[in-house]
């Protein structure tokens, strides 16, 4: 079929040529159009319309400036006018500008303009502000050819949205010099199998959306060590390694529908080209060899005629002439189209160069100006062009790319990816020119990092002795691919120097040749490529550090003898909580966004001064943002690493994973008696309570008990001294805020208190926090160590949730912790670390009722730890059947929502515990001093809101009353796309 086609096509043409009294002229497939017989009578009446100079036009391609003045927008009018130049190659200026241009160029071109660009990374190559795709030597990294063809695709979408036809790009040099000083990240790696499936996948993703693309730079600019700007870079091997290495890629692109070919500026002797001619004027490099011999059929352009590796050559008119007569069909940037013109005419008419031989360029350049749909020009419109040329699509692309690229380069006794953190003390170093703040920001998401600053050769050893790993980023710029990527000697020296005493883990963003100077980097023990520094890489390493991510890329250089291309070691992912965007999970962004709004209404009117809000999704958190100030005084912001006090979520954060630890240790069983596991209970009315009742909340005990009371003066409401003192020590170390200290002996009068309470006489359903403190009893009694200390050892130490803890001012500065409210009814001072509620306070702040802090980030692992049923980080808490066992209605037909521990969605749609729009196997809670978390199995999500809504008082529960946590969980279930 496809063969009968170009044979009918072929015929149409020989038919056209008799007719005008020329011989055949060749149909090049590359550049064929779906609909030929269309296309073949759009070119032949174009072409049997034009004179001599308008021919002669049609081979130029000018550049283009959109940020010059009107002067030069003339300029290039007259071009258009007067000398019918066949196409335009834009540069440096806006996308707007560009568009505006566009349209008023091709408004004065009797045949329709071709536009030009260089994007091989996007549009951002050339005008700002666009978007940036990673450069083709992070590409190289990627193993999977599919990213790249979207990649090729979304520059080509991009490209049309600005009137571009055709797209310089890709580099398929292949870049085997590491002190090219023009290649380098331009190209896909040195691998001619890799350099040229990359190739080839670009070039079809662009051409599927009706881009052309263009191969550069033939014969082979990859293993040059000078600049063909500014001079004739010398190609100086022998045929067999030309062919074998430099042409290869080309040889397939060419059976590959590639539209076009860029020729370099280059002296290849071995191409017996004549002495010091550049290649991008050789008919023997051009027709007998990629012509004829490899059987090229698309466009072929030469590079830019203004560079000094053929300006230098000779003058501008006889360039333009030897550029046509090698074989090229256009001429891109030639320094003078009048002369140029006058010396191709002058040629044609004294025989020297045929008509015939013209017109098969021209053929072929109005044959990709109809293959591109300039047959139906239409003008562009600059309305949202932005949100056009960058979409959500391109984030996800950009940071799948990342996800793909980083390569593990070496990774000692399998260190990487960290998985028992409860044994690692990190220390992060920055090394570089450039910022490394999204990589410690997200290392700080997974363990409590130690930003150690101003580490020299003659400090380190001091600096870094109560560390046992050591992450080092080098950040280089990535604002060009030319950048400078090399490490500095005095950073490789102390790199080394490190190395040799501790654990390091040495993460480049930046070329992966800065590590040519590393010596082998034997004394490292894991060294990361990140190949560019920005915000995305940084955390996409950061998270492949710690296994949420898994390391795929691949070395597209060689960076050692030990280290070739193609190293790399791949990971699998530890099932931790990733970071990333929610259109990667079926999230509407927009709508997530009215979260702020919602945010502002709260603080504005005062329902607390400020809060945290984040939501995950399938173990990815998507939106994580932090909202307001510590108090109303406005001093200092809420961030995401701010603790506050998270009051009853202690029972799902705290003592739940406890209870379940306990529960498969046998400690107790749901149909033991409260008597059977405290004995000091057995004779008392709460001696016969089930614990599946206490956990359940209808064991008939109360609510809670107002102990602190009976500690307090009768007329003055200040502690009384018998019971509290201001220092610690002599039997006062029971802390319950600064400089107040409560009798150690008083917490068995609390649990004799609780002994001859009352119970209710219905046993229905009614909220406790008393068996929660019955319970620490029975834990400790148990374990012998403090529930603290269980939690820490047990889960937050090994989930790296460092900010989920009990009395936090014994390891982190008031600073970082939100007040909770400044009591004047018992503590009498502003509560900042120190546990809200009362008798969570008269334990020292550690029981299961309440006393645990945490920010939203690390709530968010221990829900995902249940949702996992268990598993987190590769490591297994507890079994699959016994969380299921928790986390189940048991006591529905006697109106009790509630599973063990967790809270359940209301049966009654007036109750609004939540937003009533999750599953029946969700679960969670909520916390007095305003905050909630909750986990649905059913949609993946995790939903936590962290506020001080009790600040300054407790009395103010505006928070409560206009519902906000269930419609913010109600804005939440909204934004998944359905």
């Amino acid at each position: 079929m496809k063969y009968t086609f170009l044979l009918f096509v072929s015929f149409g043409l020989t038919l056209f040529a008799q007719n005008s009294n020329e011989t055949s002229i060749t149909v090049d497939e590359p550049l064929v159009a779906k609909d030929s017989f269309a296309q073949k009578v759009w070119v032949d009446t174009l072409l049997s319309k034009m004179t001599l100079d308008e021919k002669i036009g049609q081979l130029f391609m000018v550049q283009a400036y959109s940020n010059k003045d009107d002067l030069h927008k003339k300029e290039i009018t007259d071009l258009i006018e007067q000398y019918h130049v066949g196409g335009l190659i834009f540069m440096q200026g806006s996308p707007e500008k560009q568009v505006n241009l566009y349209n008023d160029y091709q408004s004065k071109s009797k045949v329709p303009l071709l536009v030009g660009f260089d994007g091989e990374w996007g549009l951002s190559m050339r005008i700002k502000p666009s978007f940036a795709f990673p450069w083709n030597m992070t590409l190289g990294a990627v193993q999977n050819d599919s990213l790249i063809y979207q990649v090729g695709k979304q520059i080509g979408i991009h490209c049309k949205e600005v009137g571009v036809h055709i797209n310089f790009a890709p580099v398929v040099d292949i870049n085997t010099n590491p002190k090219n000083p023009i290649i380098g990240n331009r190209s896909f790696g040195e691998d001619r199998e890799n350099v040229t499936q990359k190739s080839i996948a670009f070039i079809k993703g662009m051409q599927s959306v009706g881009v052309l693309a263009n191969a550069k730079h033939f014969p082979g600019h990859g293993d040059t060590a000078a600049d063909s700007h500014k001079t004739l870079p010398v190609v100086n091997f022998d045929i067999n390694r030309l062919d074998s290495i430099e042409m290869y890629p080309y040889k397939q692109l060419a059976k590959s529908n590639l539209a076009s070919v860029m020729v370099a500026h280059l002296d290849v002797p071995a191409l017996k080209t004549e002495k010091g001619r550049p290649t991008s004027i050789s008919k023997r490099v051009i027709t007998d060899l990629l012509k004829n011999k490899i059987g090229f059929k698309g466009l072929v352009f030469t590079d830019a005629l203004n560079m000094k590796g053929v300006a230098n050559y000779m003058p501008a008119d006889s360039v333009a002439l030897e550029a046509l007569r090698a074989g090229n069909d256009m001429l891109l940037i030639p320094v003078d189209v009048e002369k140029g013109i006058a010396t191709i005419r002058k040629a044609i008419n004294d025989g020297l160069v045929s008509e015939t031989r013209l017109d098969s360029s021209v053929v072929k350049v109005l044959q990709a100006k109809y293959w591109t749909g300039l047959n139906n020009l239409e003008l562009l419109k600059t309305a949202n062009l932005q949100q056009r040329i960058h979409t959500q699509k391109d984030d996800l692309l950009f940071k799948k790319i990342a996800e793909n690229a980083i390569t593990l380069v070496k990774n000692n006794d399998d260190f990487l990816p960290l998985t028992r953190l409860d044994t690692l003390s990190i220390a992060s170093i920055s090394l570089g020119d450039e910022s490394s703040s999204e990589f410690v920001k997200t290392i700080d998401k997974y363990k409590s990092v130690s930003v150690v600053k101003g580490v020299n050769q003659s400090n380190y050893k001091n600096k870094l002795e109560k560390y046992n790993t050591v992450v080092i980023g080098v950040h280089k710029s990535d604002a060009t691919p030319w950048k400078s990527y090399e490490i500095s000697k005095s950073d490789i020296y102390l790199i080394n120097q490190i190395a040799k005493h501790k654990k390091v883990i040495l993460t480049v963003f930046a070329s992966p040749y800065a590590l040519l100077k590393l010596n082998g980097f034997n004394n490292i023990s894991n060294v990361i490529v990140a190949y560019q520094n920005n915000s995305v890489f940084q955390s996409v390493a950061a998270q492949q550090i710690f296994g949420a991510l898994p390391f795929l890329g691949k070395l597209p250089v060689s960076v050692s003898k030990q280290f070739s291309v193609g190293s790399g070691v791949v990971t699998k992912s530890i099932n931790r909580l990733q970071y990333g965007t929610p259109e990667e999970e079926g999230m509407d962004s927009v709508k997530l966004s009215k979260i702020d709004s919602i945010a502002e209404y709260v603080i504005s009117d005062k329902m607390s001064p400020g809060l945290q809000v984040l939501v995950a999704k399938n173990n990815k958190v998507v939106f994580e943002k932090s909202y307001g100030y510590y108090t109303y005084e406005k001093k200092q912001k809420v961030n995401n690493n701010s603790m506050y006090d998270l009051a009853s979520l202690t029972k799902i954060l705290g003592a739940f994973p406890l209870y379940l630890k306990a529960f498969e240790d046998g400690v107790y069983h749901l149909d033991d008696t409260l008597g059977d596991l405290l004995p000091m209970y057995k004779d008392s009315p709460l001696g016969d309570l089930l614990v599946i009742d206490m956990f359940a909340h209808q064991s008939g005990l109360k609510a809670w008990l107002p102990f602190y009371l009976k500690t307090l003066d009768s007329v003055s409401h200040q502690p009384m001294k018998k019971w509290y003192t201001k220092v610690k020590g002599n039997g006062y170390d029971v802390k319950i805020a600064d400089s107040l200290f409560l009798k150690n002996e008083y917490i068995d009068s609390i649990y004799q208190e609780i002994k001859i309470t009352p119970l209710r006489d219905k046993r229905d359903y009614k909220y406790s926090g008393l068996p929660f403190l019955l319970f620490k009893k029975v834990l400790e009694n148990h374990y012998h160590k403090t529930m603290d200390v269980l939690l820490a050892e047990n889960f937050t130490n090994y989930l790296g949730a460092d900010k989920l803890l009990y009395t936090p001012l014994n390891k982190y500065h008031k600073d970082s912790i939100v007040p909770s409210e400044d009591d004047q009814y018992y503590r009498y001072q502003k509560l900042k670390g120190n546990v809200h509620d009362m008798a969570a306070a008269m334990f020292g702040g550690v029981t299961g009722n309440a006393g645990l802090f945490g920010n939203a980030n690390d709530v968010a692992k221990m829900m995902q730890l249940y949702l996992n049923k268990g598993v987190y980080g590769n490591r297994k808490f507890f079994k699959s059947n016994t969380f299921d066992n928790f986390n189940k209605s048991y006591f529905i037909n006697r109106d009790n929502r509630r599973a063990l521990i967790l809270d359940k969605p209301s049966f009654d749609p007036k109750v609004l515990n939540t937003c009533n729009c999750v599953s029946d196997k969700s679960f969670g809670h909520s916390g007095f001093t305003g905050t909630f978390a909750w986990a649905d199995p059913e949609s993946g999500l995790i939903y936590v809101f962290i506020s001080n809504r009790t600040y300054p008082s407790m009395d103010n529960n505006l928070l409560g009353q206009k519902d906000i946590r269930t419609k913010i969980q109600q804005l939440i279930q909204q934004a998944i796309i359905q």
